[in-house]
């Protein structure tokens, strides 16, 4: 894919993101791999309105090649997980409220409560607080990546990855409403948890 589809695939789910109130303000970054390079946003750009100048080229240790000489403060955390998952072409990384308030309680999403988020995540797991845009970010977030495409960061946020941004936005979604579901059930006195057995048949479904 050439760079200038790429940016305008960031564009457009970026501007989605924006409508669904997944990215407030100058929060969040977004990022594509791009041969041997990667495209993410720049540094102060706000993924709801992004235009084609607020795009850096960077290579694969953080630094600019072209594009917008500010690259993201998060881009070594978006260059460890392309290097860690080769399946890895896209990455979203947002501060929605949903998801922020899990991770501003430092709580994984562990509850088995919903089969959808049982089949596409399992669960996704907590990485314990680093300095936002830190090597120490770095390191307490990417010891997830091998096993899971989406982590929640303790104070911080949400990233999520996979082969296309469409993927990578859908588990986005789904993982936001997984977040209200909780939160609502427990409004209702907490939700009932599926069973070792409904676990498993649902894992099962994978093949």
């Amino acid at each position: 894919m050439k760079l200038k589809e790429i940016k305008n695939e960031l564009i457009e789910y970026g501007k989605l993101c924006g409508v669904k109130n997944f990215t407030p303000g100058v929060s969040g970054n977004l990022s594509a791999r791009y041969g041997d390079k990667i495209v993410i946003t720049s540094s102060g750009s706000a993924n709801g309105y992004l235009s084609e100048e607020d795009f850096s080229v960077i290579d694969f240790d953080g630094n600019v090649v072209e594009g917008n000489p500010k690259a993201s403060s998060e881009k070594l955390l978006h260059c460890e997980f392309y290097k860690i998952r080769e399946d890895v072409d896209y990455i979203i990384h947002v501060h929605s409220p949903y998801l922020s308030t899990f991770a501003a309680c430092n709580r994984a999403l562990d509850d088995a409560i919903m089969a959808e988020n049982v089949f596409y995540f399992g669960q996704i797991p907590l990485a314990e607080y680093g300095l936002p845009s830190s090597r120490d970010l770095v390191e307490k977030t990417s010891k997830y990546f091998k096993d899971y495409n989406a982590v929640l960061m303790a104070n911080h946020g949400f990233i999520v990855g996979d082969k296309t941004l469409k993927e990578a936005y859908l588990k986005l979604e789904l993982a936001e409403s997984y977040a209200q579901v909780v939160i609502n059930s427990k409004l209702l006195g907490g939700a009932v948890s599926l069973n070792k057995k409904q676990i498993q048949d649902i894992i099962a479904l994978k093949g």
